[in-house]
């Protein structure tokens, strides 16, 4: 399986954008989604995750109700959609892809990275007025 993400940039604080990760190789239907993101000098956190199977969501605290996860298995893309964004949401943004069928617990989330196998190259996104 390849990830490849897409849609970064630079946007004004309040703004939006939306993040897709395209996959190859492997059906993303058979796959938990997650997406992490790793800011200067921070260590890398997840921030969203979807299941493979019933479509359930869990979401980092500070990201809940500004961020969505969403998946197309027709398309095998992943999209993040970020509104709202913050100067705190800069970071290298990564797709990544787990075998499992279940999301960690939203207390486990963010430091869950070990659990996934398949990673994306990143892709920047820098909230800056």
């Amino acid at each position: 399986l390849q990830l490849v993400e897409s849609g970064g940039g630079l946007v004004q604080p309040g703004g939006s954008l939306t993040l897709s990760c395209a996959a190859s190789g492997l059906p993303l239907e058979y796959f938990t989604m997650a997406w992490f993101r790793q800011a200067p000098g921070k260590e890398r956190e997840g921030i969203a995750c979807r299941t493979s199977r019933t479509d359930k969501t869990v979401y980092l605290g500070s990201v809940k109700d500004r961020f969505t996860i969403s998946r197309d298995n027709a398309k095998n893309t992943v999209t993040l959609q970020m509104n709202s964004l913050k100067p705190d949401d800069t970071a290298v943004y990564y797709c990544s892809a787990d075998y499992r069928s279940f999301c960690p617990t939203p207390g486990e989330l963010p430091n869950s990275g070990h659990e996934y196998d398949f990673w994306g190259q990143g892709t920047q996104v820098t909230v800056s007025s």
